[in-house]
């Protein structure tokens, strides 16, 4: 049993841009031996299937590169025609725009902008935000997630860096504020990184996140829901995302936590770390690995070292950042996985699969005595 993923993307990448295309991949991905893809169906203020949760809220059905298809229903069908999982992946969640000044979404819905201490709409890192405090902004994201999980067969949905996600610096529009008054007597801090006022907000998209989970499990128990955070605790100062908190509450079935360095020590650091916030769950953890970005690939030797790295660390699984780093250089690192670690078939897991405990197996005895006396 292992997780062997793949991110399907709609930048730098023409997969989604056709049904043969779609075909083409996912029989290139099925004969390589992954076992389930991720395909981006929200970014960019649209989705990459009809969705008349966009339509009614914004008036724009689908992204105006898929008019008159539906890229979601077409991976689906090849997907599992050749035995892969489908995961849809939304990529935006509430971000509203990339250095659009809020795009569309926030055009047309003033309202939802989030804000940082002067007032003005959040950005961090080019991307500006909706406000993911806000109960009709979150209303909003759990009718577009659940409107794939009921019209979709689907193996189950993933949110990322973004979803649940707000960066710490926003959370300062008047209806937060007055929230937080309300909860404590006193406006919030000047400071985003207050240890309180950062604890107020994660847990606000702690219980978002959990509902959602709930509503998700109330349609389909077997769906698998997924979230590849940034690594904690930095995704957690930076981004309010609290990953402990989502294990410790059951929230989360796999999480694939972007470890996305480029070199192995660093790498290995990171591994470290993050699977002792995982202790008896590793098998839900299957860590982001990038194989490509711009003009990066990652090279054959680093990326056996990774994948070395995760299986002598009691992780059976990983999922690539993206699909077209598996393409470079005549195939290459496709080739690669096919002839060391992907070369026998293996079962994605399934929900009673991801349940049960498990420990790393390389731990001592000793430390597993000391875990039991915690």
């Amino acid at each position: 049993m292992e997780i062997r993923g793949v991110w399907l993307t709609t930048t730098d990448s023409t997969v989604l841009n056709s049904r043969d295309n779609i075909v083409e991949a996912m029989e290139f991905l099925a004969e390589t031996g992954f076992n389930v893809v991720f395909p981006v169906v929200w970014n960019k203020a649209a989705t990459q299937y009809p969705s008349q949760v966009m339509q009614k809220t914004f008036g724009v059905e689908i992204s105006s590169l898929c008019i008159g298809r539906d890229p979601l229903a077409e991976v689906i069908e090849a997907a599992h025609s050749v035995g892969l999982k489908v995961i849809p992946w939304f990529e935006y969640g509430f971000a509203s725009s990339y250095n659009l000044n809020g795009g569309m979404l926030l055009a047309k819905k003033p309202e939802w902008t989030a804000r940082d201490i002067q007032g003005n709409l959040l950005k961090k890192n080019g991307f500006e935000w909706l406000n993911a405090l806000d109960p009709n902004v979150q209303a909003f994201m759990s009718n577009l997630i659940l409107e794939v999980v009921n019209n979709y067969d689907i193996d189950g949905i993933q949110g990322d860096d973004r979803l649940p996600a707000f960066p710490c610096e926003g959370g300062y529009d008047a209806v937060t504020q007055q929230r937080y008054y309300s909860a404590f007597g006193k406006n919030p801090p000047s400071n985003p990184k207050d240890t309180q006022w950062l604890n107020w907000r994660a847990d606000i998209l702690t219980q978002f996140w959990a509902s959602l989970y709930h509503q998700i499990k109330a349609v389909n128990p077997n769906l698998i829901i997924s979230i590849s955070p940034n690594i904690h605790d930095w995704a957690y100062k930076e981004y309010l995302q609290d990953t402990p908190t989502w294990l410790q509450q059951n929230i989360v079935d796999i999480i694939n936590p972007q470890i996305y360095r480029r070199d192995i020590n660093s790498y290995k650091t990171i591994v470290d770390t993050t699977t002792q916030q995982f202790k008896g769950a590793l098998q839900r953890m299957a860590p982001g690995i990038l194989t490509k970005l711009g003009s990066y690939i990652i090279s054959p030797d680093l990326l056996i070292k990774k994948i070395d790295y995760n299986r002598s660390s009691g992780i059976n699984g990983e999922v690539l950042f993206f699909y077209e780093g598996l393409r470079a250089n005549n195939n290459q690192l496709a080739k690669l996985l096919k002839k060391h670690f992907y070369n026998k078939s293996a079962t994605f897991p399934t929900i009673s699969d991801l349940t049960k405990p498990k420990y790393n197996t390389n731990i001592t005895w000793w430390q597993k005595i000391q875990e039991l006396f915690k």
